[in-house]
Parts: structure tokens; C-alpha cells; sequence
């Protein structure tokens, strides 16, 4: 197609794959004595009309590199998708805000069937710490999947490390999340080369973050100051000796009760956070507990627990009446339960596992750290299987040449 405008014409460009079809601007201007519509070239050998059949060559180059490009990440292409290609327009799909954008609206969907609503919004904060990043780096506000490189994710891990200042775990875990959506991206054929590719995760070593069984037992018979701080350090314990998760413990009702043949209790749960199904025995702590707040909670719940914000400033105070120094929070609770009530008094790491409501024992080792007390208690016993098993001598003649 031409327009006339003061005896030049602009040239428009058409691709066509198949039944899609898509016109675009050349932004090359051909005087109208120069141009041939059956060619859609400039006749001639003068300076212009070779400096104009160069330039329409090396769009039509691009057009056909484009469209390799595309051929090779998927089978079906159309002309509009070459035409973005082509002029460095990415498709919504091929962007990565706006892919990250889709994954958390389908990520939402799943909320309450097997996903909780925590981890949504973990998504959609870590993705808008992404977009402010590419702002200030970058100045946009999307990134095709194509212009992404290794040198993207290390700028990105220095703003989020140094600028921003946040903790190492912090940072793993918001650099996991656009990991996972560049899986994602790679597995739906939008990317060829990894931008992860010889990244490496910087970790601190993990810090046990259970407390001591002196420490428990200090809590436990620490006499408080106020009443409701006793009810906080009673629904702390009960985590301690149950490994039931906040969230998890404020909807606990009757329901989740039951008594076996053989006269042991059990609550029987569903992980909020994971949907995975939890079967644990309760010790006798957990059950006083139960007894003594039976009939207080409303909607026929065991516990009448607060927010869990507040819930760790009372956690504060309660660690300095007890004078334990440590920064407790109720989560501290499964960490409790994994090392010190569990593994610690030889219940092994799998049967932990099940317990937690975990599905992969890596996590539950993290929970579950094993005190110098249990390693000193297992090598007593492997000393005592050990002996008379070997029979070693020592020759009281020593002569060390040196």
C-alpha cells in the first residue's frame, strides 16, 4: 500500500502466514517516479533507490529471522506474532510482568483447593519488588522473555541484596518465585536460554531456631505476670507438643478430635498452607490444654487465640519474664516439636516428617536440628553395642622414630 504525501510515498509492509495477515509501517519514504508496485522495489541504480532496496532487504531479512525464531519455540506462529518479534514488540504471553501477572491470577483460583492465600501474596510481592527493579534499572515497565540474561538475575539479586538490604533468606526466597515462573516460561517453550543459567543461591548456614529443652521447661513453669500472657505461653506450648501451625491451631474444633480403640487421642487436620493431611497422637500437655479451655472459644472452636501478630508481641514479653534470650515467635512452636519433643527422644526423622504434614523430608530437616544432648545419648549407646565386639591391644613398648 502507498500514501501520497508531496510527491513521496510511505511504504507499507504485509505479512501473511497461513490465514492471519498483518500490515505494518516500513517508515521508508519512495518518491512516486521511483516506485514499482508489481516489484514493491525502487527502479533504477541511483543512490536512493539503492539506499531504499537495502533497507526494505533487510526488513524483509528480519521478517524471515523472526519467524525462524518463533518456529523453533512453537509449531503454530501467526503473522501478528512476527510482526512483534520483528519490531521488538513482545506478545503478552512473551513478556515477563505480564506472565508473572498470569501465573498469580491462576495461582488465585487454586486458593482454598490447595494453595493458601499466604503464598499468593508472597507472589504478588515479590513480583512488585520485580517491577520496581526494572523501573529504576531499566527504565520499563516489561521485559521480553528473549531480552533476558544471566546478567538480569545478578543485577537483579545486587538490588535486592545491597539496595534494598534484605536478609539472605529473604532474597532466596523472592529469587525462587521469578525462578519458578522462568520454569514455567521454559517449559512452555517461551524461553530459550536460561537467565539462571550459572547462578548461585547465596545462603547463611541455618540457624536452629527451636528452643532448648531447659529453655521449654523454664516457659513452662515460669509464673507470669498477667493472665492473658499465660494464655498466650499455653497456646505456644501446645504448638510445642503438637506441631500444629498457627493458622492451622486458631480452626481447630471438636471435629478434628478423635479417640482410638487403644484409648489414644488424635487430632486429625488438613495443612491450610500445603492441603496435606496431619494425624497426630496427643501427649498429655496438648490434652490438659484442651481440657482447660474446653467451652471458652466461640463457633465451637478448642481455642480462643488472637492474631498471631500480637499473639508473637505477647511472645516478646513472655521470653523476658522468662528471661530466655531469644527472639520467639509462635512458629518457633514446630521447631519445638521437631527437635526437642520428637527427635531429640529418638523419634526418627520420617515418622517427624508425617507428623509435620511434610512431603519432603528436606524441609523437615530443617525443622528437626539434633542437640549435642542426643548425640552424646546416641554414641553412649552405640559405645555400650559396641563392646566386646572389637578387641584392640596397645603395645607398651613405643619407640617413635622422627
Amino acid at each position: 500500500m502507498r500514501r501520497k504525501w508531496m510527491g513521496t510515498v510511505s511504504v507499507l509492509g504485509r505479512i501473511r502466514i497461513g490465514k492471519s495477515m498483518v500490515q505494518f509501517s516500513a517508515k521508508v519514504s519512495v518518491p512516486v517516479s521511483l516506485w514499482d508496485t508489481q516489484s514493491g522495489r525502487a527502479t533504477g541504480k541511483s543512490k536512493t533507490a539503492l539506499s531504499i532496496n537495502t533497507s526494505l532487504d533487510k526488513i524483509c531479512v528480519a521478517i524471515h529471522s523472526a519467524y525462524r525464531d518463533l518456529l523453533v519455540k512453537k509449531e503454530n506462529v501467526s503473522a501478528l506474532e512476527v510482526k512483534n518479534v520483528f519490531q521488538g514488540i513482545a506478545s503478552q504471553q512473551d513478556t515477563l510482568v505480564k506472565y508473572y501477572e498470569a501465573h498469580n491470577e491462576h495461582f488465585l483460583k487454586s486458593v482454598g483447593v490447595n494453595r493458601c492465600m499466604e503464598t499468593y501474596k508472597r507472589y504478588g510481592i515479590s513480583l512488585n519488588h520485580l517491577k520496581r527493579f526494572m523501573r529504576k534499572k531499566y527504565n520499563i515497565s516489561d521485559i521480553s522473555f528473549q531480552a533476558l540474561t544471566p546478567s538480569f538475575v545478578s543485577d537483579y539479586d545486587y538490588y535486592l541484596r545491597v539496595e534494598l538490604r534484605f536478609a539472605s533468606q529473604t532474597i532466596v526466597n523472592t529469587i525462587c518465585q521469578l525462578r519458578r515462573i522462568i520454569k514455567i516460561a521454559i517449559n512452555n517453550g517461551l524461553v530459550r536460554n536460561d537467565p539462571f543459567h550459572g547462578y548461585e543461591y547465596i545462603t547463611q548456614p541455618i540457624v536452629p531456631k527451636s528452643l532448648t529443652t531447659e529453655e521449654l521447661n523454664t516457659l513452662i513453669k515460669s509464673k507470669l505476670s498477667r493472665p492473658n500472657l499465660n494464655f498466650i505461653r499455653d497456646m505456644f506450648l501446645f504448638s510445642s507438643f503438637t506441631g500444629i501451625a498457627f493458622s492451622d491451631m486458631r480452626n481447630l474444633t471438636e471435629q478434628n478430635l478423635s479417640l482410638a480403640e487403644d484409648g489414644i487421642r488424635w487430632v486429625h487436620l488438613k495443612r491450610k498452607k500445603t492441603g496435606t493431611p496431619c494425624h497426630i497422637p496427643l501427649l498429655e500437655i496438648p490434652i490438659k490444654l484442651i481440657e482447660k479451655y474446653k467451652g471458652l472459644a466461640k463457633d465451637g472452636k478448642l481455642f480462643p487465640m488472637i492474631s498471631c501478630s500480637k499473639t508473637n508481641i505477647y511472645l516478646k514479653r513472655i521470653a523476658a519474664e522468662c528471661k530466655i534470650d531469644k527472639r520467639i515467635t509462635f512458629h518457633m512452636g514446630r521447631h519445638c516439636y521437631a527437635s526437642v519433643v520428637t527427635l531429640s527422644l529418638g523419634v526418627p526423622l520420617e515418622t517427624v516428617g508425617e507428623l509435620l504434614g511434610h512431603t519432603d523430608w528436606r524441609a523437615t530437616r530443617i525443622y528437626a536440628q539434633v542437640s549435642n544432648e542426643k548425640i552424646g545419648e546416641d554414641m553412649q549407646l552405640l559405645n555400650k553395642r559396641l563392646s566386646g565386639k572389637f578387641h584392640f591391644e596397645g603395645n607398651k613398648d613405643i619407640d617413635v622414630a622422627i
